[in-house]
């Protein structure tokens, strides 16, 4: 359990570590193009609503998350923003380990994965813990959450003595979050033969889809009316 729970915060800190290079992805998210202001973080301060819905549609299939802003107001704004202005359009499930969690949230375009690689945001106490289908960002530490988000396939209430502070749940589709591709395990840094999340934030979509293509991905994420 304890390795675990040490390789979520080892991911993030890949992250936080990885040198970003120039260049675009092979399929360029919608966002980029839609949303400019993904370039300039700074701008994307909106406060979400008290309780909002998003729906992510996948190549497996569509599932909707809850966000709750009183869970964890700084996450739950963070994520609305994100959200609503396409960030994680195009985005891979680049960290699928059975039994564990889910993790995504790395922009497939490197110039953007930059941008936001350093807007960190300040942590808010955990309210609601990690059960199964609540959703939660990842952290290398302190006040160390970006953009990275894990869905927990089960009840990992272990975390929340981490500081791991979940802000919504999936409350349809969860069974399509459970089919997501799995095969290649966990990071290669952890002993799996998943993507390294530093060649993820510095290639994007080039390197997942040459060397990782049976990855699920985000075709498109929106706030619900």
């Amino acid at each position: 359990m304890k390795t675990i729970q040490i390789s979520i915060l080892l991911c993030s800190s890949l992250l936080l570590q990885a040198q970003s290079k120039a260049g675009a992805g092979k399929e360029p998210p919608r966002g980029p193009t839609a949303h400019p202001s993904l370039l300039n973080p700074a701008t994307l301060r909106a406060q979400a609503p008290p309780v909002f819905k998003a729906q992510f549609t996948t190549t497996k299939g569509d599932f909707v998350v809850e966000v709750h802003r009183d869970w964890s107001p700084n996450g739950a704004d963070r994520f609305y923003n994100l959200v609503k202005n396409g960030f994680f359009d195009g985005a891979e499930f680049f960290r699928v380990v059975p039994n564990f969690m889910v993790q995504f949230g790395i922009s497939g375009n490197p110039k953007i994965a930059a941008a936001w690689a350093h807007q960190n945001l300040r942590d808010d106490p955990v309210k609601s813990g990690n059960k199964r289908g609540r959703i939660t960002f990842a952290m290398a530490g302190p006040n160390t959450r970006t953009t990275q988000v894990f869905i927990n396939f089960r009840d990992n209430s272990n975390l929340d003595s981490q500081g791991f502070a979940s802000f919504g749940e999936v409350t349809e589709g969860m069974d399509v979050v459970d089919k997501l591709y799995s095969g290649y395990g966990d990071m290669q840094e952890m002993g799996g033969h998943g993507p390294s999340p530093g060649k993820i934030e510095t290639e994007g979509n080039v390197y997942l889809d040459k060397n990782f293509s049976q990855l699920d991905k985000i075709k498109t994420a929106k706030i619900l009316p």
